[in-house]
């Protein structure tokens, strides 16, 4: 039995302000598979084929990516239970590497390239499954399109800022949902694959148009749409159980997103000639309406929702990063702070709505795959070079699940060389994110370094007029 003290300790914690375990298992795996299934397996199969050049390639680029993603989630599972913080590749960086890489994770991710532009791509799939069925077969013209994205980010904001609960019981329903659409694709591409049709993968492996500097930029595109399994590592103080659950999570949905991604590319080519799908912008509405004319008209509406989805995870576990990263002193104080009544990290999520409004405005949904790629790659990469240091660095260090040595190693070269050789393939898109990362190394040492914040921020982040405003305030329990 607990005693007394033990239960008014419990008591008084629950009422304290501070971010609260409540992600158990089928939550986390909804939040990996809802996060990783999202627009990416709609939009990105032609800009897998585009630089892949064939049917069979294309395949096998689908196959590799979910083996790289997996392995990739199998390296973060040992770093998410040997370190207990939320933060994901901040945190890790951090930990492994120290504060100089930790902080320029931190700094491409709000202010210049990764989730601005990650969410932009998910929000602008979102716009495009929901406008373009009202003007088929005519294009839709693209302003509608943003207008749309931007009401559905602004959904997801508010969402986010409302409830943790209610954020995360969106989530599952939204996988379920994103799931049942892929089921919908997967079933007519099956029976017409059983029934013989299977003119487009015959010489399913011609080369002839396939150059290695676009070789890179179809992994990419794949890799993208596999893109999402790490959110669960930003939550890890919101896990229960994590040493558990967190590898198990990751595991389970790794192996069911591969095997769904890759049946749902086979029934795009069972039903569609690769021309066809070159020409589509909307991909899974030209499947829809050959293969499921009855259908039809749901599966945009399911597109979208499953755009929604991920959307959703994004914004859930991606302001958890400059929340930590803000409670290390790598940012305003007031990003570590937390809503008193709502228990959400309010001015993270707020921090980014607008970044993202202004990158849906100017962006081009491709160019942005491209642009964020590098530096998504780049930085996982050095996450788990750190943690194969940290192996050697401490041996007796407690790991309560290690990933083999060579999957480590495997994931980390790959991840560098496709790093390397996108600068080759798409020398612009990269070669700013490049530079743009690189921004950060003076501000770190002018302001984080030297605990030299300039006035201004000091008076606009360190305002109590403005926490009073927004009813938050410090974390008051350690959950790490």
């Amino acid at each position: 039995m607990k005693r007394q003290g033990d239960e008014m300790k419990e008591k008084k914690e629950e009422g304290a302000v501070q971010l609260h375990r409540t992600i158990g298992l089928l939550s986390a795996v909804s939040f990996i598979i809802g996060t990783v299934v999202g627009s990416g397996i709609f939009i990105a199969p032609k800009g897998v084929l585009m630089n892949s050049g064939s049917v069979g390639l294309s395949l096998l680029v689908w196959a590799l990516c979910g083996l790289l993603s997996t392995f990739g989630a199998l390296c973060y599972a040992e770093l998410g239970t040997t370190f207990t913080k939320s933060g994901g590749h901040y945190t890790y960086l951090l930990e492994t590497l120290g504060p100089l890489p930790a902080f320029l994770r931190l700094w491409t991710d709000v202010f210049f390239i990764y989730r601005p532009a990650v969410a932009s791509y998910v929000s602008l799939a979102f716009g495009r499954y929901v406008v373009e069925p009202f003007f088929a077969p005519c294009a839709a013209p693209m302003v509608l399109i943003k207008i749309v994205s931007i009401l559905g980010v602004t959904f997801v904001v508010a969402v986010n800022c409302w409830s943790v609960t209610v954020a995360s019981r969106t989530q599952v329903t939204l996988t379920f949902v994103k799931m049942f659409a892929l089921v919908l694709i997967i079933i007519p591409g099956v029976i017409a694959l059983a029934k013989g049709k299977t003119e487009n993968f015959q010489n399913g492996f011609e080369v002839d148009l396939l150059t290695l500097d676009r070789l890179p930029l179809a992994f990419y595109n794949g890799l993208y749409a596999y893109g999402g399994w790490f959110y669960l590592n930003f939550v890890t103080e919101e896990v229960i159980n994590p040493n558990r659950n967190i590898p198990l999570a990751i595991i389970c949905s790794m192996v069911t997103v591969t095997v769904f991604y890759v049946l749902v590319n086979v029934a795009y080519y069972t039903v569609m000639t690769p021309a066809e799908l070159l020409l589509s912008d909307a991909v899974a509405v030209t499947f829809a309406n050959r293969a499921l004319q009855g259908l039809a008209s749901v599966i945009p509406i399911l597109v979208a929702t499953s755009c929604l989805g991920a959307l959703n995870g994004g914004f859930f576990g991606s302001p958890r990063m400059l929340f930590v990263g803000a409670r290390e002193g790598h940012w305003p104080a007031l990003f570590s702070m937390i809503h008193i009544r709502r228990h959400t990290p309010l001015p993270a999520v707020l921090l980014l709505y607008p970044l993202v409004v202004v990158m849906i405005a100017t962006g081009e949904i491709y160019q942005l795959i491209n642009f964020a790629s590098f530096t998504r790659w780049f930085f996982i990469a050095l996450a788990t070079l750190g943690m194969l240091i940290h192996r050697h660095r401490f041996p007796l260090h407690p790991r309560p699940f290690k990933v083999p040595l060579a999957i480590a190693v495997i994931f980390t070269v790959v991840c560098f060389f496709i790093v390397g050789l996108s600068l080759y393939s798409d020398p612009w898109n990269t070669g700013r994110s490049c530079a743009l990362t690189l921004t950060g190394i003076p501000v770190y040492f002018l302001t984080v370094h030297r605990f030299r914040l300039p006035r201004k921020w000091r008076q606009i982040f360190g305002d109590r007029q403005l926490q009073i405003l927004l009813e938050v305030a410090q974390q008051e329990v350690q959950t790490y």
